[in-house]
């Protein structure tokens, strides 16, 4: 049984594993051979993820704002950028952990807004706004 501290601590390390670094043997670590995935855009199991990721840039990065856990359970609230569209795309990613390994991934992405289209005027990630596209 592991803690949400720890769970948290996976997660990220396993998201900078396979994002920032692409180190895919290393990620394999991580990622659950039977890993379910609930991705509409992303084809299933750990091949899938790592095969959508090959096919990105190599400018490719994630930086989380925010972690939470509870139980088996770990939400990041993030930024995907460098993805090859003209806007970064903020994320709310959960995921599943079992026998030390991310088991199971649903997300909810969405573009990034400048400050032109922040209808709140405020950023979704972070303090600043995104230079416009």
């Amino acid at each position: 049984m592991t803690t949400p501290e720890q769970n948290k601590a996976l997660v990220l390390e396993a998201f900078d594993t396979l994002f920032n670094k692409r180190d895919y043997v290393a990620a394999e670590d991580f990622w659950s051979e039977r890993y379910i995935q609930h991705s509409a855009h992303i084809a299933p199991g750990r091949a899938g993820l790592f095969d959508l990721i090959r096919s990105l840039p190599d400018t490719l990065r994630y930086v989380h704002q925010l972690v939470l856990a509870e139980g088996d359970h770990v939400m990041l609230y993030g930024r995907f950028s460098g993805n090859g569209s003209p806007a970064a795309s903020v994320a709310a990613d959960v995921v599943r952990i079992e026998n030390g390994k991310l088991a199971e991934h649903w997300d909810v992405l969405q573009d990034e807004a400048t400050q032109a289209e922040s209808v709140s005027g405020l950023p979704m990630f972070g303090d600043r706004f995104p230079a416009d596209r």
